[in-house]
């Protein structure tokens, strides 16, 4: 029954990284005139859904789920956020993929206290786990180029996947921290 259960755990892990990475980022401004305007912001909600999903089920299922996401995304089906297949290994975007890993441990590392999530903590670790991220997409991206010899979009690479993405990524998993507060201060209720 139990192995039913973990399996049951990573199918859902699994959708829910399928579904959120094809779910773009959208916010509405208001203008005085009454008018909305809708930008888009260049990042979908795939890391603060993994963020989620590993505060829910831990990283052993979720990173299960997650090969298992890399595997289709390889072999099967175009379900990266740009494409698929064995050429998505030779994009920059692959790299920041793999990056998904230390994310997940270091999201975990918040699961094996066996205590209530602390809202800065979350923050703390969160933010940590996208600098890990980024880092693995940067070094995998400075072995693309110079495996292929071309140093020269180096810079234009880190500026587009990092450091252009970077503040988008703290910025949706605001919903992510308040969500994660929003159960701790009602888990307290019902512990009292």
């Amino acid at each position: 029954m139990l192995k039913f259960i973990k399996l049951i755990e990573v199918i859902i892990s699994l959708q829910i990284i399928i579904i959120s990475t094809f779910i773009p980022v959208f916010f509405s401004i208001p203008f005085a005139n009454k008018l909305v305007e809708t930008y888009e912001i260049p990042i979908t909600w795939q890391i603060p859904s993994i963020v989620m999903i590993t505060l829910i089920f831990r990283g052993k299922i979720v990173i299960k789920a997650f090969s298992i996401y890399l595997i289709i995304g390889l072999f099967f089906i175009p379900v990266f956020h740009q494409g698929g297949s064995l050429g998505y290994l030779l994009t920059p975007n692959f790299g920041y993929l793999l990056g998904m890993y230390p994310l997940i441990k270091i999201i975990d590392n918040l699961n094996k206290r066996n205590q209530l999530i602390n809202y800065y903590e979350l923050l703390k670790y969160v933010t940590l786990g996208i600098c890990s991220m980024h880092l693995i997409g940067i070094i995998y991206n400075c072995i693309l180029l110079l495996y292929f010899k071309q140093p020269e979009i180096l810079l234009f690479n880190i500026s587009k996947y990092s450091l252009g993405k970077f503040g988008y990524h703290l910025l949706v998993l605001i919903p992510v921290t308040l969500l994660i507060r929003i159960i701790n201060n009602n888990n307290n209720r019902y512990q009292r």
